[in-house]
């Protein structure tokens, strides 16, 4: 039990009576008999080695060893059930759909609102809304809080940050009629992978009357690093700096606080830890301390109160909060999908959720390091569990699509963006079993690849 990382919890494990043995089968099958959120895994559909469109060796029904939940995460049950109720409604009802059901389609969006302002840290229920994808909303977000005034015209966003983000604020500028010259990158210091959260206070201290907003991600994509949302929004507010979020990476899978951390808004994806379906349904917030004096921004029918939206007035009254952002009706099939996991969440519970997740990527990290750091692999994500959620980003020494591809047909799927393997066990249907399976699999793929190679 060497080299055991003080801070994953896993000593704790083994005070309350888990086998010493930590890379063992006993262990894990311990662990799995021990968690809480064991029963959850049933809950949701797993591909199996014969429904993959690849190459696979094994049982065409054993389940894969899914680590991929950080781009899509798998499909509960219940959307099934919830999908064949709106398609039905349609069918049944047509017309009669908007107000009936239990998913209302003129009123979708509601039945989520208050799981989801649970998940965030919203203080309020009016600080979400459930609407569009998440770079539709960055845009209406970000065109509605930037502006560009004197010396304060800059945006900073983190090194190599999302290619939405990237994207959506260069196209900002251009649209402000901005130059490309006041997007400021904050990057990890020279030889090193991660940024510095004091590096970020530092520029804001020399350079914060310059900079109009903040946009970076609460979990960064590629390395797994958690920012210091908390701090460098504290940072941001004292230089008078507007501050954002994309929490793509971070929603469903750390602690968020938004509302207590003053966050000025937030936008998310649904369809990576929140397991709401590919393309599902975005979702944003905006602090309650802007709801009397919102900045000017793009409005629709669906930015109206929905208790006087249908008496159809020439001018808005407006909904009061992140709903005023609304421009139209909600997708109710996007919208079930989403209940359909949100409801899971509520079940389950944040705290047994991140609890989980720092003990299941802990007992992953300890494996990997023990077993394949010193000599084939680095692990570029956090050590700290504070500094990261489910995610660990691993740079091969070589080989790295060899390796990958070795490992998918023996069922473990994971993803590469660029030279890193991303491989993320989500807490509500990864098991402990599910990791030592995959470092088995994956010391298997560099023997076979050493091997090749000499």
């Amino acid at each position: 039990m060497t080299n055991l990382p003080a801070t994953t919890n896993l000593k704790d494990m083994l005070i309350k009576g888990a086998p010493k043995e930590v890379d063992s089968d006993m262990f894990a099958k311990w662990m799995d008999k021990e968690d809480k959120l064991a029963r959850f895994r049933e809950k949701f559909h797993f591909p199996t080695l014969g429904t993959l469109p690849c190459d696979t060796k094994g049982d065409p029904d054993s389940k894969v060893i899914y680590l991929c939940g950080n781009s899509l995460g798998l499909k509960p049950k219940q959307a099934d059930v919830y999908m064949k109720e709106q398609l039905d409604n349609w069918g049944n009802w047509a017309a009669f759909m908007h107000f009936h059901g239990r998913i209302p389609a003129a009123l979708a969006d509601q039945p989520a609102k208050k799981i989801t302002a649970s998940i965030v840290g919203a203080n309020s229920v009016d600080e979400v809304t459930i609407m569009n994808g998440l770079t539709v909303n960055l845009h209406l977000l970000m065109s509605s809080f930037y502006k560009p005034e004197g010396r304060r015209r800059k945006i900073l966003i983190e090194d190599h940050a999302f290619p939405s983000d990237r994207y959506a604020v260069q196209s900002l500028l251009a649209m402000k009629g901005v130059g490309e010259d006041n997007l400021i990158v904050i990057r990890p210091r020279t030889g090193e992978d991660l940024i510095h959260t004091e590096d970020i206070e530092n520029l804001l201290d020399d350079i914060g009357d310059e900079v109009a907003m903040i946009l970076m991600s609460g979990v960064q994509y590629y390395t797994g690093q958690k920012f210091q949302m908390e701090r460098i929004t504290n940072a941001g507010r004292r230089a008078g700096c507007v501050v954002g979020w994309d929490l793509a990476h971070a929603v469903g899978n750390v602690r968020l606080n938004l509302s207590d951390w003053g966050v000025d808004f937030a936008v998310w994806c649904s369809y990576k830890y929140l397991n709401s379906g590919a393309g599902g349904i975005g979702g944003c917030f905006v602090h309650q301390r802007h709801h009397n004096n919102m900045p000017t921004h793009y409005e629709g029918w669906w930015s109206n109160k929905q208790e006087t939206r249908f008496e159809m007035r020439e001018k808005i009254d407006p909904a009061i909060g992140a709903e005023s952002f609304r421009l139209c009706n909600p997708p109710p099939w996007l919208a079930a999908l989403n209940l359909a996991s949100m409801e899971i969440f509520e079940e389950a519970g944040m705290e047994l959720l991140l609890e989980k997740q720092v003990l299941l990527t802990g007992y992953m990290e300890y494996l990997l390091t023990n077993r394949l750091v010193p000599h084939h692999l680095k692990v570029i994500t956090p050590q700290d569990p504070q500094n990261r959620g489910a995610q660990l980003s691993l740079v091969f020494t070589t080989g790295l699509q060899k390796i990958h591809s070795f490992i998918e047909t023996r069922g473990v799927v994971c993803d590469v963006r660029d030279n890193v393997m991303r491989v993320a066990p989500a807490p509500l249907y990864n098991s402990f079993a599910d990791v030592r399976r995959f470092v088995d699999i994956l010391e298997e793929a560099l023997r076979v690849n050493k091997e090749e190679k000499y």
